[in-house]
């Protein structure tokens, strides 16, 4: 068994060495001369592979720069599923938008540089939007079984939705944290009870 599975195991570290070198040789290139003046060619030379391994491993250049979407998304599905005995479904929502990288002021050097890139590159913008979104679905039905309802219920949707806009609408102010509040106050307590020149819920 041992003959067997280890090759397996060099295989599987070496591809992930691969794919590491090359999203890091991206990153570097695009922070150094800009996502536009970039090519795959450049990539793939700076990480010494080939384009055509290049695109095995990432089937765009926008692609190289949001390479953990599958853990994205197992985050989020986590913030509901695995959220403390306890803890309301929205407040463990919240907390876990607001550790997102790029919402609290406090993050590094280099994610300041990356968001900078992504939100002065619109093909980055609008890649990243549309990626962040695709969890939407997986969100919402574990929304749904969090709550015991069907899994396509429109409510549940509705949440999950409105719940990932709170990136999109942060990454849009200077002060992010403020803004994932202020959206997480007006889904947990309803327009009424938020609105300016209203009576807030204590």
């Amino acid at each position: 068994m041992t003959e067997t599975t280890e090759p397996m195991g060099r295989r599987e570290r070496k591809k992930a060495a691969t794919r590491q070198a090359l999203a890091d040789a991206a990153l570097e290139l695009f922070l150094k001369h800009g996502f536009e003046a970039v090519s795959i060619r450049d990539i793939a030379e700076a990480a010494d592979v080939s384009t055509t391994t290049l695109f095995k491993h990432f089937p765009s250049k926008e692609a190289l720069l949001f390479d953990l979407d599958a853990d994205v998304e197992e985050a989020l599905v986590a913030a509901v599923r695995d959220r403390a005995p306890g803890t309301p479904l929205l407040p463990a929502l919240r907390e876990h938008m607001l550790r997102s990288p790029g919402i609290k002021p406090e993050y590094d050097e280099q994610m300041a540089a990356f968001q900078k890139l992504v939100s002065s590159t619109p093909a980055l913008l609008d890649y990243h939007r549309r990626m962040w979104m695709r969890h939407e679905r997986a969100l919402a039905e574990a929304i749904a079984t969090d709550t015991a309802a069907p899994t396509d219920d429109p409510t549940c949707a509705a949440l999950a939705h409105l719940a990932l806009e709170t990136r999109a609408l942060a990454a849009t102010t200077s002060n992010r944290v403020a803004a994932v509040n202020a959206a997480f106050d007006l889904l947990e307590r309803g327009w009424e009870a938020v609105r300016p020149g209203g009576e807030r819920a204590s």
